[in-house]
């Protein structure tokens, strides 16, 4: 059961101010996105060299002999023969090497949950499970909502919904809002972009828009390949008949990610994409807007977001 980060004081997951748990995990693989480290279930050693002083603390550390540093202080890494142990990141003082990933109870996070209980009653927040997808751990999850639920706390699930129903039914007790990720309409699109169809992602969150929850359904917008008007408008005509929808919210792309993936050893799949301007959010949120709904747009001065 491995979670990548918890994030406190969070103010873009849910309603005030939250502390979101990130798991380690994803089903599908959208090309875009900005957050590689999460997408593996297993733990995973990141390499950020530019942060290297050339110490050779990591060689002495690791028991695997996976690293090494030349008489020119440059250093190399031999990522076939990390096990992701942990203890050449521990003992780098200067954080060139980060442990991404660690094994957690449900009762661990609520551990650190509960030391910001005062701000989730002050703001109206709470707890937000998210990944990588939360659902890759179903029954870390659940456990974890469950365990907020018996405590009072606001929950929400940040999910892509791309499961069976059977497997949403089993957190649908003890979540309050879903925020849903809905990348685009056309099925053939979207597993060109992310690896899958969406026909079960639809179909979800149908359901979901009549059960007693509330929505948020999120569209991270990336140039190129979901930011014509047609993309958000059809999306927006499709959940405007939602009666618990909160708000839609567009989400510009950013290339902010791109570093991360050497460091993860993986390629990065977006060469090429970009963020959409300004005025284009501005025409996209027009454009859903129109269908009735409340759009909040990651260009907006009140509201500054960033995409997954």
């Amino acid at each position: 059961m491995t979670v990548s980060n918890i994030q406190r004081f969070s103010l873009h997951d849910g309603p005030g101010i939250r502390t979101t748990v990130f798991l380690k995990g994803c089903n599908l693989r959208c090309r875009w996105c900005h957050n590689p480290e999460s997408i593996r279930p297993e733990p995973q050693l990141q390499v950020i060299p530019a942060r290297c002083i050339g110490c050779g603390a990591c060689v002495e550390a690791c028991p695997n002999g996976a690293h090494a540093v030349g008489p020119d202080g440059g250093r190399s890494f031999d990522r076939s023969a990390c096990t992701a142990c942990g203890t050449c990141a521990a003992a780098c003082y200067a954080r060139a090497l980060v442990l991404i990933g660690q094994d957690m109870t449900a009762e661990d996070v609520l551990a650190e949950v509960r030391t910001d209980r005062a701000f989730y009653d002050r703001s109206g927040g709470g707890v937000t499970v998210s990944g990588g997808e939360p659902l890759c751990q179903p029954d870390l999850t659940r456990e974890i909502l469950a365990a907020c639920r018996a405590e009072g706390i606001h929950t929400a699930l940040d999910t892509h919904l791309a499961w069976p129903w059977n497997l949403v039914a089993t957190v649908l007790p003890v979540t309050d809002l879903f925020l849903i990720d809905l990348k685009m309409m056309d099925p053939a699109r979207h597993a060109e972009w992310t690896g899958a169809s969406n026909e079960r992602i639809l179909d979800n969150a149908r359901r979901l828009s009549h059960e007693d929850v509330s929505l948020i359904v999120r569209t991270p917008v990336v140039a190129g390949v979901n930011a014509a008007v047609d993309d958000i408008a059809r999306i927006a005509e499709f959940i405007a008949g939602f009666e618990n929808l909160l708000y839609y919210e567009l989400l510009p792309y950013h290339p902010l990610g791109a570093g991360k993936y050497a460091g993860v050893g993986m390629e990065y799949q977006a060469a090429g994409l970009d963020r959409p301007a300004p005025d284009a959010m501005r025409a996209l949120s027009a454009a859903a807007r129109a269908h009735g709904i409340d759009v909040r747009c990651g260009d907006d001065d009140a509201a500054p977001r960033s995409a997954e």
